[in-house]
């Protein structure tokens, strides 16, 4: 089901698609691929949403910064130095985190309004991605279909070609808040990853796989999450063709569990230390299935280079319980 939701300034139309599965609601807007809102009932069976996110469009055009919900690329995270060379080549990106490009630059996909189609349990949205666009080379042609399982899992199916090599990471950038609102620093977090990538100053990853085992970036048991991540984590198993299990999310209160599955070889934890009005820091987790930062940049890292004849593909399932 689809309604009109705000027109940009420009005239173009933006709307807002509901899908509703196994007592789960989720809308989706057309406008860089938001997921709105994420409604699941508590262990009372009491529904509430679970992810942050603006009511009119206006506020996601006048705050694009937390990235709400977004759809994010062509490269999801930073790319140091707002450059990388491929193939003897050096490209030149638009800054927007000085001096890095952040989350597909500028105008990334998160800005864009993405055609949208329906499909079984769910929505497809699409868009071609020019050559040039915020410096990245080659025409990509993207999908991104979001669907409800059986179970009302949320999965989002990502697909890309490409008619020159160039790098490629999406993700979905929705803060989670199983208690549907206040400070969610004390959810319980358990990653399945046994390392993670240290930042310097610019949050840029060094290049090494550090060990978790002694700090405060084991979750590999389950803890409180706490404050003061912004941090890609290694996840074990690397990039795989199935979505497996990495990450539970856990509220005591409201006993609202949720589960992440995968097919990338990491995950940003982010634990929304800036946000506007009417959100205040820790309101959201967000857990950013991706490859690493800076991969273009990193020839240890997975490589993130797509090519011509080859297709992009990536998935990510959310799933919900209560316990």
């Amino acid at each position: 089901m689809s309604e009109h939701f705000g027109t940009l300034s420009d005239g173009t139309p933006v709307e807002r698609w509901t899908l509703e599965r196994a007592g789960v609601r989720v809308r989706i807007l057309s406008y860089g691929g938001v997921v709105q809102s994420v409604e699941i009932p508590d262990r009372d069976g009491r529904a509430g949403n679970v992810v942050l996110g603006f009511a009119g469009l206006d506020d996601y055009v006048e705050h694009p910064g937390p990235y709400l919900g977004a759809l994010v690329g062509r490269y999801a995270n930073r790319i140091a130095g707002a450059r990388f060379t491929l193939d003897g080549v050096t490209y030149e990106l638009e800054p927007n985190n000085a001096p890095n490009s952040l989350h597909g630059g500028p105008r990334g996909f998160d800005k864009r309004v993405w055609e949208v189609v329906p499909v079984e349990h769910g929505v497809r949205l699409a868009r071609v991605s020019p050559d040039g666009e915020e410096g990245f080379p080659g025409r990509l042609e993207v999908t991104a279909t979001y669907t409800l399982d059986a179970d009302g899992s949320l999965r989002i199916a990502y697909e890309a070609v490409t008619d020159a090599p160039t790098p490629v990471n999406l993700t979905n950038h929705s803060y989670w808040n199983l208690a549907g609102s206040g400070d969610a620093g004390g959810h319980e977090l358990r990653l399945a990853a046994s390392r993670y990538t240290p930042v310097d100053a610019d949050l840029i990853p060094t290049g090494v796989l550090q060990d978790v085992t002694g700090t405060r970036f084991d979750f590999r048991q389950g803890r409180k999450v706490g404050s003061g991540f912004d941090h890609n984590f290694a996840l074990d198993g690397g990039v795989t063709e199935a979505a497996r299990e990495v990450a539970e999310l856990y509220d005591p209160a409201s006993g609202r569990v949720l589960t992440v599955a995968t097919t990338e070889p990491g995950l940003q934890l982010y634990t929304a230390d800036h946000l506007p009005e009417p959100f205040t820091p820790g309101d959201g987790v967000a857990l950013e299935t991706q490859h690493f930062p800076d991969s273009p940049n990193r020839p240890e890292f997975p490589d993130t280079v797509l090519r011509p004849g080859e297709v992009f593909r990536s998935q990510t399932v959310y799933g919900f319980g209560v316990r």
